[in-house]
């Protein structure tokens, strides 16, 4: 029997345009993106908002670099799917001015901003979606690609330097790549699959280096973490000190958490069919903020156990 709990949450703040990419800072603010608004957003602990930076197109996903930093995937921009009321949307093709996607980085103190990467040996960058720093200062992302009205693209996950010296291509092909994460002791590499709703594991080898199992033992070179449950598709995710992955659910709104070592452990469900991201925070990290993207709100949350710090926070 699914263990399957109503998640009780409050709103710390609303109208954001498609949030995204929640990043928990040391003073108790909460940086985000907003996809639809092209921006990255702080979101201070009494709902305040204050736009950091003006990116433009489609900053999806978002961490804090070695160098302070903050380090964007833009995905180019989606085109969206509006409510009647105008405020609820989602993301339902590539924009009609979409030109790339790009890895970009921001300065925080005064919002001015770079693009770090926009091509890998030659190939560009299509739909940058989630990135993860490691202990030693490199990143990891995913490159979910775009939809098209009859096409879409099939997506790759990336390995970085963040001074803009080198870039390699890991994974190629997996189908849709969301979220990214790393184990706490950093040997694994998590990757979530949208369309697919699965969880796969990669041993990390070394520097842009990932054990890959052969056919048919793996579709794309992962182990699979969990079984199809219903109506669902994964989006971006976080991981508990303990190990377990906490990914972002659509449709049947929520937080799914798996095990690495014993699958599926539970489904915690928001009222909002896109929640897509979340972030651990405040007091021994036991606090959950929630991208609630479908209706723009930003959600906190009491969590069961103390969520796993990510590298370089501020």
């Amino acid at each position: 029997m699914e263990k399957r709990f109503n998640l009780e949450t409050s709103i710390l703040t609303d109208d954001l345009l498609f949030p995204e990419g929640p990043i928990y800072l040391n003073d108790g603010s909460i940086l985000l993106v907003e996809i639809a608004r092209g921006t990255l957003t702080k979101i201070y602990q009494n709902g305040k908002k204050e736009i950091v930076s003006n990116l433009g197109e489609g900053p999806n996903g978002a961490a804090i670099g070695p160098d302070g930093f903050c380090y964007i995937c833009n995905n180019g921009g989606f085109d969206w799917e509006i409510s009647s009321d105008q405020k609820k949307r989602r993301p339902v093709a590539q924009a009609k001015n979409y030109k790339s996607g790009k890895i970009q980085k921001v300065n925080l103190n005064t919002g001015e901003f770079e693009t770090l990467y926009s091509e890998c040996n030659g190939l560009p960058l299509n739909g940058p979606n989630d990135i993860v720093f490691d202990k030693k200062g490199n990143f990891w992302f995913t490159d979910l690609g775009k939809v098209r009205e009859r096409t879409m693209d099939r997506g790759s996950v990336y390995w970085a330097k963040p001074d803009g010296s080198e870039i390699k291509e890991v994974i190629h092909p997996i189908m849709t790549p969301n979220g990214i994460g790393l184990s706490p002791d950093e040997n694994f590499l998590y990757i979530a699959d949208t369309e697919g709703g699965k969880l796969y594991s990669f041993e990390i080898l070394g520097d842009g280096e990932v054990n890959k199992i052969q056919f048919p033992n793996s579709v794309y070179g992962g182990q699979l973490l969990n079984q199809n449950r219903g109506l669902f598709r994964f989006d971006s995710l976080a991981i508990e000190l303990n190990g377990n992955v906490c990914v972002g659910t659509l449709y049947d709104g929520g937080i799914t958490v798996i095990s690495p070592s014993d699958g599926f452990k539970e489904f915690y469900s928001i009222n909002d069919p896109y929640i897509t991201n979340l972030c651990f925070g405040g007091l021994n990290n036991k606090t959950a903020y929630i991208t609630a993207s479908y209706e723009g709100l930003l959600l906190k949350a009491n969590w069961p156990r103390q969520g796993l710090s990510c590298n370089f926070n501020i």
